[in-house]
């Protein structure tokens, strides 16, 4: 990364090339290579390789001092003992601050000037307005109508423009294209980048240092697998088990038989607003792959129990999204095995629907 240039979409024959007020843009294309091609051309682009765990340090290097170093503390489950990463305690609510600065933080002068644009349901938006803020950037998000509410305003008062979409309907993609298209601006994706991966990553590099060591297992929550396949990269010792929301279990089937699926269309609603994500990446999906990384799914009831025990249990507040990976410990859908690491991703979640959660009994 840094300095070197690799073309994602080298050797696919159809490429979608836009063209921005200076001319073609090869930054922006690289960014938006993915946009309306199908399945079999997404698998084509697997070259995983663009990032790698010198790319996770230099990371690490170039964001100091502008993220918090998040709390790992022990707990248990079962009467193993387990430890929270908690990511849930970041600057704007969520590890989605780490790839975003990292990301902008390498805009030219020029991509600066003209601005940003990301697409995310709220995590992501929050962690690019909050970065864009610190370096003067213009942002633009494309949000779900049905984004949580907690997100939105987040998200707006970081001082982001704001376009919804319909998520059944609509593509994300192609809005942000248009945007980026029409004035020039850099679009920041959600996780298909490698500077996010590498961001991201430095999670994991946190964990290694308070944990002391390389943990046995690390169980990461799943959408698009930015932060997993990060983490995946960064602590290369660990077993790496990546959890989705039920019907939304892209990753594991696309680990399963060898490549690139989608989300079925008739997928079912979840409260794990966070996860919902149609595809996940050549990148991360190649990263994931080489590691072996094992995959489950969790319910809504299930991610619903796991927030009512950080929050009864150690006064934390996790969205229903950041508690899957601890949802999967508690429902057994992964094996106990002391000193697993478990990442709370984030905590945005409406304050009704947390104290509704919260207030039944387990």
């Amino acid at each position: 990364m840094g300095q070197r240039r690799r073309d994602i979409w080298r050797g696919v024959r159809r490429v979608k090339i836009f063209w921005t007020r200076s001319g073609i843009s090869p930054d922006f294309c690289h960014q938006t290579a993915t946009v309306e091609l199908n399945v079999s051309d997404i698998n084509d682009l697997a070259d995983h390789t663009m990032v790698t765990r010198d790319d996770v340090l230099a990371a690490r290097e170039r964001i100091g001092g502008l993220i918090e170093e998040t709390p790992l503390i022990e707990s248990a489950v079962g009467g193993t003992r387990i430890w929270l990463k908690c990511e849930c305690l970041q600057t704007g609510g969520s590890f989605k601050l780490r790839g975003a600065t990292n990301r902008l933080l390498q805009l030219s002068p020029e991509e600066r000037q003209k601005g940003v644009v990301a697409f995310s349901s709220g995590n992501h938006a929050r962690g690019v307005a909050i970065a864009a803020k610190r370096l003067g950037v213009r942002a633009v998000i494309v949000m779900p109508a049905d984004a949580p509410q907690v997100k939105v305003e987040g998200t707006r008062a970081e001082g982001a423009e704001i376009i919804f979409y319909d998520r059944r309907t609509e593509s994300r993609e192609a809005i942000a294209a248009r945007i980026a298209d029409n004035t020039g601006a850099t679009v920041v994706p959600s996780f298909d980048d490698p500077a996010i991966v590498a961001g991201q990553g430095t999670t994991g590099l946190e964990i290694i240092e308070q944990f002391g060591g390389s943990p046995p297992r690390i169980v990461v929550p799943c959408g698009g697998g930015g932060l997993a396949s990060g983490i995946a990269l960064a602590v290369p010792d660990a077993e790496i088990v990546v959890v989705e929301p039920e019907g939304w279990d892209d990753m594991k089937r696309s680990l399963e038989i060898g490549e690139i699926v989608p989300v079925a269309a008739d997928a079912p609603s979840t409260i794990m607003d966070a996860l919902q994500t149609p595809r996940v990446s050549p990148i991360t999906f190649g990263i994931l792959r080489e590691r072996h990384a094992n995959v489950v799914w969790v319910s809504d009831a299930e991610a619903a129990d796991a927030m009512r025990f950080a929050y009864e249990r150690h006064g934390l507040t996790a969205e229903p999204g950041g508690a899957a990976a601890l949802a999967a410990l508690l429902s057994s859908k992964i094996a106990p095995l002391e000193d697993t690491v478990v990442v709370l991703s984030g905590g945005n979640v409406d304050p009704e629907l947390h104290a509704r959660i919260t207030a039944q009994a387990a």
